[in-house]
């Protein structure tokens, strides 16, 4: 089952939920307020390590490293 992020405007709190897919596009409970709350767009971070130095660094969701829609993810891109 996948991980949803959602946020409540009324409290102003973001949290997760492992819910079915099916279940995706429905709103779901605020845990604090009980509020009706909308999914949004999760974001996640990528790491590479760097050949020449040994050490990681981290590359934004959208720098066009692996995870920006490249088709390197599984690892062929060599980074």
């Amino acid at each position: 089952m996948p991980i949803y992020e959602y946020h409540c405007k009324p409290c102003k709190r973001r949290f997760e939920l492992l819910r079915p897919m099916e279940f995706a596009d429905r709103d779901a409970s605020c845990p604090t307020c009980s509020k009706t709350s909308r999914r949004v767009l999760s974001v996640f971070a990528a790491f590479r390590k760097d050949a020449s130095t040994g050490e990681s660094s981290s590359l934004p969701a959208a720098s066009g490293g692996c995870g920006a829609g490249d088709s390197c993810c599984g690892g062929a891109c060599g980074a």
